[in-house]
């Protein structure tokens, strides 16, 4: 496992890890890449970067990106379950689904295009069908929180990756932009801050138990001097 500590907003950090990805693509076959941290280290706002730049430089079937998220659990079915109160917790997504989609992925097949979904924070839900990613993909980036988690229905995740990268951030400034991103999002900032202590933090130390199992770990800030974090931030 390699640790990375560079200078957080280094345009020479961003361009390695852009080649490093490059790196996986063999010919004649598709590669995944994972991207896991805690909540609000800054998955989704990296993945769409890194995807950005590659198709940029090499096409648009350099690179894809399928989130994690989209695997979440229906409200209702939350509810249902008694685990609405823990939205976010690995038995609040659909982990076997997850699994199966990263499998359809790797054995990419002459014209069969793959369907993915995404989670839309507006709804608070999953939307079936979001991402479509054709065969001649030759990179797919996901990012989530529990690419590396132990837990046997997550366990099965992590041989269907060719590497996994893992964000570290300093944590002080992840859980602040937890804390805004609810807010933004239209919850009050006293229940944002709750929720963040009892639920995004639980599922952190959950998180963390998988740094080991990393490839790389980069101990860094993605996100600008302004900026806050992404809207769409796991």
């Amino acid at each position: 496992m390699e640790t990375h500590h560079p200078h957080a907003h280094d345009p020479r950090v961003f361009d390695g890890l852009v080649e490093r990805a490059r790196g996986l693509c063999v010919p004649g076959r598709r590669s995944l890449l994972g991207i896991a941290g805690a909540p609000g280290a800054g998955k989704s706002t990296l993945a769409r970067r890194l995807v950005g730049r590659l198709v940029e430089r090499h096409g648009r079937d350099a690179a894809a990106l399928v989130p994690m998220d989209g695997f979440h659990l229906a409200q209702a079915e939350l509810e249902r379950l008694g685990r609405a109160d823990r939205k976010g917790a690995p038995d609040t997504f659909d982990a076997a689904g997850y699994v199966e989609l990263l499998a359809r992925l790797r054995a990419a097949r002459p014209g069969v295009v793959v369907y993915a979904p995404v989670f839309d924070r507006s709804l608070e839900e999953a939307v079936a069908g979001s991402i479509g990613v054709p065969p001649e993909v030759e990179l797919v980036v996901t990012e989530g929180n529990y690419l590396l988690h132990d837990d046997p229905s997550w366990a099965p995740v992590r041989p269907l990756l060719d590497e996994a990268w893992y964000l570290d951030p300093d944590p002080e400034a992840r859980v602040r932009r937890l804390v805004e991103r609810h807010v933004r999002f239209g919850k009050e900032r006293a229940f944002a801050q709750r929720w963040v202590e009892r639920s995004d933090e639980v599922n952190a130390r959950l998180v963390a138990r998988g740094r080991d199992r990393a490839d790389v770990v980069l101990a860094y800030d993605v996100f600008g001097p302004a900026e806050t974090g992404s809207p769409s931030e796991p």
